[in-house]
């Protein structure tokens, strides 16, 4: 963890989630306190699941419950000046009144199921050292501790570890005398991971039976909170959970518990002094939409200003890029259908698409429907929702209108998922441009390129660079020497491809038409600069068969000659 650096006496909390560690040291901290007479009020509930994008807070907030409500604790003063104190009854009731388990399975990974369980394994054996006080209680059941030995040495059976959550909550309902408020943290981690590296159904086996003893008809259940990027919803995990109650970004009542609001940005900004950033925090790092809520990603405002006080001249970068998984998007490119390219592009040009989306989604199945692919893409916070007020026309009944949130997430989409495309473009079968290329046949080269071409995204701009990285990455990892922009001659050409081991070479002059009608003349262009500033000649002591072309491009298309 970078050490903190203070600017108007403010300490951010980059890469710290521990609410008692906060308030403790004097980092800052947006109060979010509300957020429990939001969920008292919803405690006829048993079991209420948070679903949210990565980074916005989750943690942090189980965080700060788990301080709150947990018996073992004397919180007040971490509590003292934030909204929750000025509720005393509230307080007098539920601070520091419960049996409380918060338990995280972020760090749930593995490349085989074996690893993952070793994963889970720890990690109970973690939270159990916490609570080794009910082994000496006189009023646990032998068998009980018995198991309880056993998770805590990591020696435990699936079985066993599957009910760790139970076991510990009918302990600890035992030993107080109340029943356990449970706290759990991105409990779909290890489904999303298992969905990626092949051992979904074995992690099921395990994830189903922890939740199910925890939640479904549990007398030592006081009430739980649970957080994660999306609803498992078919593989039934929560069905029969008494009093469900899922609070997602598409309705919520806890809208403005995760992601900061514009006032509290904006008395952030006033008490670091940086107000002169605001438009710039806005561009970047606004635009989601949580039900009624206009939110912040927390991660990013926090990440920004902590480098602002290291160099105030700092420009704003894709943090959250950096901290999310996205092994769910990348998994979506080898689908990716002429029509889902399509509408990327109107993203990527500022416009919106309109979608069904369905906020409860299962893993095992998310392939199976481009509309899938849309719903993913606007839980997990690369896109969000338009407001009703800014479409000018109704959206119909469990549609929405999705567009890009800022900026930060247009950059990941023009760097990261443009990149994905061009590489699934890149590893389709090239072998018949390559034989047009060396037998120059600049006919069947304009037609295997614009196959090619229409396979990647690319927007409004359509920026000469795109088509030169696209021009050059057709012949990286393919066996032969690509060079871009090198000097030859009297000036520098595009690209230069070498075949070496046959002696051959091949010259590409690249040129962008504004117009249709203008690819034929800006091919022309191309060639006749090929020929003015003799970009061949440096190669006619060492290669056999020097090839020139002059290619033209016009948004998907393009026109390529021989000289």
């Amino acid at each position: 963890m970078r050490g903190a650096i203070r600017l108007n006496g403010l300490k951010f909390p980059v890469g710290i989630s521990n609410f008692t560690k906060i308030r403790e040291r004097g980092y800052c901290y947006v109060d979010k306190t509300s957020m429990i007479t939001e969920i008292l009020k919803s405690c006829i509930s048993k079991t209420i699941l948070i679903t949210r994008p990565r980074r916005f807070g989750k943690t942090l907030g189980m965080s700060m419950l788990a301080d709150f409500f947990d018996v073992r604790r004397d919180s007040s003063k971490h509590f003292a000046g934030l909204a929750i104190a000025k509720h005393t009854q509230i307080c007098n009731q539920w601070m520091n009144q419960y049996p409380t388990i918060f338990v995280s399975l972020k760090d749930v990974d593995g490349i085989s199921f074996q690893d993952a369980c070793a994963q889970l394994s720890l990690q109970f054996a973690d939270l159990y050292k916490e609570y080794a006080f009910l082994l000496d209680a006189n009023n646990i059941d032998n068998d009980d501790r018995n198991i309880f030995q056993k998770i805590k040495a990591r020696e435990a059976s699936l079985p066993d570890l599957s009910r760790a959550l139970s076991t510990l909550m009918k302990m600890l309902n035992t030993y107080y005398g109340k029943p356990v408020i449970l706290l759990l943290d991105e409990y779909d981690v290890p489904i999303a991971k298992a969905s990626s590296h092949g051992y979904y159904t074995e992690m099921m086996n395990i994830i189903k039976p922890l939740l199910s003893t925890s939640l479904k008809d549990n007398p030592n259940l006081c009430f739980a909170l649970i957080t994660g990027c999306l609803r498992i919803a078919k593989e039934s995990v929560f069905t029969g959970t008494n009093n469900f109650i899922s609070d997602s970004i598409v309705r919520s009542n806890l809208k403005e518990s995760f992601g900061f609001t514009q006032n509290e940005v904006d008395k952030l900004l006033e008490e670091a002094n940086a107000e002169a950033y605001a438009e710039t925090i806005r561009t970047w790092y606004d635009g989601y939409h949580f039900d009624a809520a206009d939110v912040y990603c927390p991660w990013d405002v926090i990440s920004y200003l902590y480098d602002l006080q290291r160099n105030p001249q700092a420009k704003p970068v894709s943090y959250w890029r950096n901290t999310s998984d996205n092994s769910i998007i990348r998994s979506f490119i080898d689908y990716a259908s002429g029509n889902i390219t399509e509408k990327l592009e109107t993203l990527l040009a500022g416009g919106f698409i309109v979608q069904k989306v369905d906020d409860s989604l299962t893993y095992d199945y998310l392939h199976s429907s481009e509309e899938n692919l849309w719903s993913v893409l606007y839980l997990t916070g690369y896109l969000t929702k338009v407001r009703d007020d800014a479409l000018s026309a109704a959206i119909p009944d469990s549609y929405s209108a999705l567009m890009i949130p800022n900026e930060e997430i247009k950059e990941i989409y023009e760097t990261t998922v443009m990149k994905w495309f061009a590489d699934s473009a890149q590893a389709s079968n090239r072998k018949a441009l390559f034989a047009a290329v060396w037998s120059g046949d600049s006919e069947m080269l304009t037609k295997e390129m614009t196959k090619l071409l229409r396979m990647t995204i690319s927007y409004h701009d359509y920026r000469e660079d795109f088509y030169h990285a696209f021009l050059a990455g057709i012949f990286t990892g393919a066996g032969y020497v690509v060079e871009s922009n090198r000097e030859h001659g009297e000036g520098r050409s595009d690209v230069v491809v070498k075949d070496i081991r046959n002696g051959c070479i091949a010259v590409f002059e690249a040129k962008y038409a504004k117009t249709l009608n203008k690819l034929q003349d800006a091919c022309d262009l191309a060639i006749d600069q090929i020929n003015k500033r003799s970009y061949a000649e440096d190669f006619q002591d060492d290669y056999d068969d020097i090839l020139c072309y002059g290619i033209a491009f016009f948004k998907k298309r393009c026109l390529v000659k021989r000289k």
